[in-house]
């Protein structure tokens, strides 16, 4: 792959991520009930930023799940290599329960429909919103996400990477082309 643009540096990471907190606040109406799930792996430590973010402006404990959707997704049979499988911990009752769930970036999604059909196995939730870094569009499900950090534009032969610091040692979104 070949480097083609930074789109999101350190600082507008933070900034897109306390925005974002802000409005999963607002549209909740506080966070009574909220509970948020990030999809592994760069869905995790981002639900654990937005957690700590709502955390500091309402004065609250969120709590934090994660859930490894590999085995509900419908492309399995496609993967070339040997998928790995990560814990899911959805420790808490979710029955009647505002569930965010957290990703990286949100593209086909393909994904997301997985993170539903793995969530609806632990309980039925009053409502699941969805929360993404990037939405890079190129939909082949009717998903959407709630709360968006930055649309982008992008071709099929563009990969967009995001790169978290407890994962990658750094903050920054990335295009590359193929």
């Amino acid at each position: 792959m070949k480097f083609k643009s930074k789109i999101i540096d350190e600082k507008e990471m933070e900034r897109i991520l306390k925005r974002m907190a802000n409005e999963v606040i607002e549209k909740n109406k506080g966070c009574k009930d909220l509970y948020i799930v990030g999809i592994h792996t760069r869905g995790v430590p981002l639900a654990k930023r937005v957690a700590n973010y709502i955390e500091k402006f309402e004065g609250v404990k969120i709590i934090v799940g994660s859930l490894d959707v590999t085995l509900y997704r419908d492309d399995l049979a496609y993967i070339e290599h040997q998928p790995v499988i990560k814990d899911s911990l959805v420790t808490f009752d979710i029955e009647g329960k505002n569930i965010l769930v957290v990703d990286d970036v949100l593209n086909t999604g393909r994904t997301a429909r997985a993170a539903l059909n793995a969530l609806l196995d632990y309980g039925r939730p009053a409502s699941i919103q969805l929360l993404v870094i990037i939405d890079r569009g190129h939909r082949e499900l009717p998903i959407q996400a709630d709360f968006i950090g930055k649309r982008v534009p992008s071709s099929k032969g563009e990969v967009i990477k995001l790169f978290l610091k407890e994962i990658d040692e750094k903050d920054e979104v990335v295009i590359y082309e193929k």
